[in-house]
C-alpha cells in the first residue's frame, strides 16, 4: 500500500540538491530580546567563551558594547577580525569585514546588531545580507536582534512605542535560523539597569525612562517577543513532526491583500503576511489601478515599487490589475477566483461612506459574488 507520509515520499532531485546545499551552509543562531539592554550581546559572548573552552574556532566579527562595562569584559581574549574602514562624506566609518572573515574561515563568528544599515560603499546595504554571505561560505554565525526590528511587527511596535523603527529586516531571514534564544528580563529589571547606567549614558537615562522604557511599553514589547518566539517554536515542531498542532496539514489557504494609495497599504501587507505565516498560506498582494501605466505619476510609481519590494520580502505574489470599465470590487472578485483565494484583507477606508451610498459596498459585492471566502477589514488606526 502506498504511503503518502512525508517521511516515506521519495525526494525530487531538486529537493536533494537543496539538502546538499543546506548541509554546506553555516548555521545561524539568534539571540532575540524585547528591548536594548536585556543582555543579548552579553549572553552571546558568554556562550562564545564556553565554546572556545571546548575547542571551537570562534571569532568576533563585530560587537557593539555601547560602552557597557560588563559586555566589554565578557569579550575577554576572543580573537577579533579587524573591521573594514570606509570613508564616506569626509568621515571614517567601520563595518563588518566580510571578505576578511571568509578568508579567515572560522567555525563560528559573532556579528552583533543584525538589522544595522551599512554605510554606503559597503559590500551589502544591510548587515543581515553580510551574514547571509558568511552562512553561504559555510561559516556559522551568532547574532543578536531586538523584536522591534522585524518587518512584520513594524506597525505593532509603532503603536506600542510611538516610534517608527527604520532599521528592519525580513522575517524570512529570521526563519533561516537553526536556533533562536529569547533573552528575557522583566520590565522592572530593565528599568533598574537603565537607572544604574548599565544601558545608556547618564544624559539619556531620564529621557529613556519617560519614553521608550516606560513599564507599559516594555511589558507590551516583552509580550510581543514572547509570542513571536513561541510561534517560531510551534512552526519548528510542525516541521519536525509533519503535523500542525491544532490539526492536519493540507488546508491550502490563500490570502489576498488589497492595497490602494492610502496610508495603510504597508500595514495591510504586513498583517497579511502575519496571517499567511501562521496559516502556512500563500500570500498575494493586489493593487487595482484606475490609470494606464504611462499615466501613473512619480509618487504613485514610487509607492508601487515600495509595495512590490515589501511583497517580495514576504515571498508574496504582487499583482497590478488595470480597472478599465470594471468596478474595483469586480477586479478583486475576478482575481480571487483566478487564484483560488480563501481570505481577503481590505483596509477600513477602502471606500468612503458617500462612495458606498453612490456605488455600493465593496465588501457586500464580494460577499454576494463569492463563496467560501473570509473577508477581513483591518482598522486604519495608526
Amino acid at each position: 500500500m502506498k504511503n503518502d507520509h512525508p517521511y516515506f515520499r521519495r525526494k525530487t532531485p531538486e529537493e536533494l540538491l537543496d539538502e546538499i546545499a543546506q548541509s554546506k551552509r553555516g548555521k545561524l543562531k539568534l539571540y532575540v530580546g524585547a528591548a536594548p539592554g536585556v543582555g543579548k550581546t552579553y549572553k552571546m559572548l558568554q556562550d562564545a567563551q564556553d565554546l572556545k573552552k571546548e575547542g571551537a574556532d570562534i571569532v568576533i566579527g563585530l560587537i557593539e558594547t555601547h560602552g557597557r562595562i560588563e559586555t566589554e569584559a565578557q569579550m575577554g581574549e576572543l580573537e577579533q577580525v579587524p573591521l573594514k574602514a570606509i570613508h564616506y562624506k569626509g568621515k571614517q566609518f567601520y563595518e563588518l569585514n566580510v571578505d576578511q572573515i571568509i578568508k579567515r574561515k572560522p567555525e563560528i563568528v559573532l556579528v552583533d546588531e543584525l538589522a544595522h544599515t551599512n554605510i554606503k560603499g559597503s559590500l551589502n546595504p544591510k548587515r543581515y545580507m553580510d551574514v547571509e554571505d558568511l552562512l553561504e561560505a559555510g561559516i556559522s554565525v551568532f547574532s543578536a536582534v531586538n523584536i522591534q526590528h522585524l518587518e512584520s511587527v513594524n506597525d505593532i511596535v509603532q503603536q506600542i512605542s510611538g516610534i517608527k523603527v527604520r532599521e528592519r529586516l525580513p522575517d524570512t531571514f529570521i526563519q533561516k535560523a537553526s536556533e533562536i534564544q529569547l533573552i528575557d528580563v522583566t520590565p522592572e529589571t530593565l528599568r533598574k539597569r537603565l537607572m544604574e547606567g548599565k544601558i545608556y549614558a547618564a544624559v539619556k537615562i531620564e529621557q529613556s525612562l519617560n519614553n521608550f522604557f516606560t513599564a507599559a511599553k516594555l511589558s507590551a514589547l516583552r509580550e510581543l517577543a514572547l509570542r513571536e518566539v513561541a510561534d517560531d517554536v510551534d512552526v519548528r515542531m510542525e516541521q519536525i513532526s509533519g503535523e500542525v498542532i491544532n490539526g492536519p496539514i493540507g488546508v491550502h489557504e490563500k490570502i489576498l491583500v488589497c492595497v490602494h494609495y492610502g496610508q495603510t497599504a504597508e500595514k495591510l501587507i504586513r498583517r497579511g503576511w502575519r496571517m499567511a505565516h501562521r496559516l502556512k498560506a500563500e500570500l498575494f498582494v493586489l493593487n487595482v489601478s484606475s490609470e494606464d501605466s504611462h499615466m501613473i505619476g512619480p509618487e504613485k510609481e514610487q509607492k508601487l515599487e515600495q509595495w512590490k519590494m515589501l511583497a517580495e520580502q514576504f515571498n508574496a505574489a504582487f499583482i497590478v490589475e488595470k480597472q478599465g470599465k470594471r468596478k474595483p470590487a469586480e477586479v478583486i472578485i475576478q482575481t480571487a477566483k483566478k487564484y483560488h483565494i480563501t481570505q481577503i484583507l481590505l483596509g477600513q477606508s477602502a471606500r468612503t461612506r458617500w462612495e458606498e451610498i453612490r456605488k455600493g459596498s465593496i465588501v457586500n459585492m464580494i460577499m454576494r459574488e463569492t463563496s467560501n471566502i473570509d473577508i477581513h477589514i483591518v482598522a486604519d488606526g495608526r
